[in-house]
């Protein structure tokens, strides 16, 4: 039951980037807020909260499985800060890819090392994962459509403020 050493490192690796990727969701949202964009900045809180929840999912996943779970060195990485809504939700949708990839070869990692009791966890990041890149583009195609139109802006604003806060648990 318990992983082997390279996946656990895997694992590890990921955990990792979900706890980043609070981070930079968090950046994001200073980055809105200083926008005056209030709703912007709250959806964006709330993603940071979602992932730590995912972060949590991994940490549960290896501690039940007898490994040890450890948080690496985090950084918000070459993240380019800007009030630009559209280079904003540009930069989440990135990283939402580039965290795509990374579960992703995570599950090629456990067919290769023949650990299917990681695909429950894995099949729901995988798409989980397809509608968090499905979201961020349509805001991010949104708001190119808002282009210059303040009022299309701010109503675009105003609804991602709706979204409900689920908290840091699972």
């Amino acid at each position: 039951m318990k992983l082997n050493d390279e996946l656990e490192a895997q694992f590890n690796d990921q955990i990792t980037l979900e706890f980043e990727s609070s981070l930079v969701y968090r950046q994001l949202a200073i980055e809105m807020d200083m926008a005056d964009l209030p709703g912007m900045a709250s959806w964006l809180r709330r993603q940071a909260d979602e992932e730590i929840v995912h972060a949590n999912k991994f940490i549960d996943h290896l501690n039940a499985r007898g490994n040890h779970p450890r948080i690496g060195d985090i950084s918000t990485g070459k993240l380019s800060v800007s009030q630009d809504p559209v280079k904003v939700f540009t930069a989440a949708l990135e990283h939402e890819q580039r965290v795509s990839e990374s579960v992703r070869e995570l599950y090629r990692a456990c067919a290769k090392a023949d650990d299917i009791d990681s695909n429950p966890l894995l099949n729901w990041f995988l798409a989980e994962q397809i509608e968090e890149e499905a979201t961020v583009d349509e805001i991010l195609g949104r708001l190119e459509h808002t282009g210059d139109d303040g009022p299309g802006l701010l109503r675009l604003d105003d609804e991602l403020a709706g979204r409900p806060n689920t908290g840091t648990e699972a």
